[in-house]
């Protein structure tokens, strides 16, 4: 098929694909080295999925916890990484979980110095606790609430939320804004009232807005509605890309080469079902996140790998730009709450922290699911305890969750046993009661712990397997360049993000641990196209 010739082209040195946490620190990173950059979004909205975000930041050995005196080193990172894997991944992986563990610092400290982003410590220690190179405190970081105006000209154009971010992080953590939002409003009133007033945001919007003043100062051009419609290969390398800008197609064409970060293929409807099958519910990101990068890359002769990993996290349903969409609530986390597979049986902790490695878990040999599609049992003392879930559910959730006066009544109305959800709820009031989970180990004590299920109306909701984010792509060198199936560089090519085949997978390591790996992908990538000269260990080690 032949295809129609741009009708106009423009120059730059490094093209950036997606305005999320990662393309906007391989901007920045690209841009400071000295590189033309433009970003070229596909919607209108500036911010991808890292805008709807907490804004959670997981990064080792950082400079925030050494100025308050906390231990780390890239080596007790890198063996907290190497622990926490999925068993064969190293052969790999290792290049690059030595790329994280010693360039996260450095990237962290990069961002604080050229944008107007301030970082603090979250009192949150690494969750796999018992792992060798483990911290108690000094990894997860949040960050300062900013003013919109810092994002100049495109203020107005950054991605809406699901629910506004008034709040920090740290200050939604402090006060648990999940289950008290009235003594959270009421304890930061006047702050809240200032924030208003100043158009000061803070979570993933301030991530943005201080990502992109930065990359505005250093002289970036973002182009938003400019969707990449292929890539441009001569002799082997990619030399641009053309893009549609008002229906028209442009090429830029990029000295140094692209990087893509436009986010996962959640939104890709057959790609996902291909990598992700069985029961899920709707993703809760941007519907831009339709794979483009991994289409783009694929034709380009890139490989893809890791396409079964995703950030997995419970939704509950609501609506956004219009449309039916997921918002992530981790609303099992209750002490008067389990989880049920279709058999009306519990199956995991419901307080397991990889949880999303147990929903996604399926039988080799038929594919079928091991556990979808689940249910949370709970009791109406739910409606108390999870007021922000209440409102939720009677917003958008009438034809979502069911409620009966009888557990029997229950697994009726859902499908279940009703005998087996009866001895399944039994076994666990029983465990609540002597404070010993014998089937799977939670823990009784502790901020969630257990309580019993026992007060009518009893209530079931759905707990689809939905998506932040998938996590598998082209895959890269220590370096960010993407690499052909036979191991060699694609020359001009490079990946960060959720767009990238994730070192890290769908295995959690933190709470942060989308955001601070994307911002290091992004920023290795945009040292590399740049010229950065990396150590030559390093470099030998990248090229295998």
């Amino acid at each position: 098929m032949n295809r129609s010739p741009p009708i106009s082209e423009i120059d730059c040195d490094v093209l950036v694909a997606g305005s999320g946490s990662a393309g906007l620190t391989a901007a920045l990173a690209a841009a400071a080295q000295g590189a033309r950059v433009i970003i070229a979004e596909k919607t209108a909205w500036v911010g991808g999925t890292t805008a709807l975000s907490g804004a959670a930041i997981w990064v080792p050995a950082n400079h925030v916890a050494a100025a308050a005196g906390i231990a780390d080193s890239p080596a007790q990172a890198l063996a907290y990484i190497r622990a926490a894997a999925p068993p064969g991944w190293a052969a790999t992986e290792a290049p690059l979980w030595a790329r994280m563990a010693e360039s996260a610092g450095p990237m962290l400290r990069f961002v604080e110095a050229h944008t107007p982003l301030t970082f603090q410590l979250t009192p949150q220690g690494d969750p796999l606790s018992d792992l060798p190179g483990a911290c108690a405190m000094g990894r997860m970081l949040s960050l300062l609430a900013l003013p919109s105006q810092l994002a100049g000209p495109f203020r107005h154009r950054l991605r809406p939320t699901l629910f506004p971010h008034f709040y920090t992080f740290q200050e939604a953590l402090a006060v648990d804004l999940y289950h008290h939002p009235l003594r959270a409003a009421l304890r930061y009133a006047p702050r809240l009232l200032h924030r208003v007033l100043a158009g000061r945001r803070g979570k993933g919007t301030a991530l943005v807005t201080g990502l992109l003043r930065g990359c505005l100062d250093q002289g970036c051009r973002l182009l938003l509605e400019t969707p990449l419609e292929r890539l441009v290969v001569e002799d082997g390398r990619v030399i641009g890309a053309e893009v549609r800008q008002q229906g028209r197609l442009t090429t830029i064409r990029a000295r140094h080469g692209v990087i893509l970060a436009s986010g996962g293929f959640e939104w890709d409807e057959a790609r996902r079902r291909q990598h992700f099958p069985g029961p899920h519910g709707l993703p809760a990101s941007p519907r831009a996140n339709s794979g483009d990068a991994h289409r783009m890359a694929e034709a380009a002769g890139a490989a893809l790998d890791h396409m079964d990993q995703a950030n997995v996290a419970p939704v509950v349903p609501t609506r956004y730009e219009g449309q039916p969409h997921g918002l992530s609530i981790y609303f099992h986390q209750e002490p008067n709450a389990i989880l049920v597979d279709s058999g009306g049986r519990r199956f995991v902790d419901e307080q397991c922290f990889n949880l999303g490695e147990v929903l996604n878990r399926f039988d080799p040999a038929s594919g079928a699911s091991e556990h979808l599609p689940a249910w949370m049992i709970t009791d109406a003392r739910i409606w108390r305890r999870a007021p922000v879930l209440r409102f939720y559910a009677r917003r958008h959730g009438r034809d979502w969750l069911r409620q009966a006066p009888t557990l029997a009544a229950l697994a009726v109305a859902i499908g279940l046993p009703p005998a087996t959800l009866e001895a399944t709820v039994a076994r666990y009031n029983a465990a609540s009661a002597s404070g010993q989970d014998t089937e799977f180990g939670r823990a009784a004590q502790g901020p969630v712990g257990m309580a019993p299920i026992e007060r009518a109306p009893f209530v079931a909701l759905p707990f689809h397997r939905a998506f932040m984010s998938t996590k598998g792509g082209p895959r890269t060198d220590a370096m960010g360049r993407v690499l052909r199936p036979d191991g060699r560089i694609l020359p001009g090519l490079f990946c960060a993000g959720v767009a990238m085949a994730n070192p890290i997978g769908t295995r959690a390591v933190g709470a942060g641990t989308t955001i601070g790996p994307n911002m290091l992908w992004g920023y290795v990538c945009g040292l590399t196209a740049s010229g950065h000269d990396w150590p030559d260990s390093e470099a030998a080690d990248a090229n295998r």
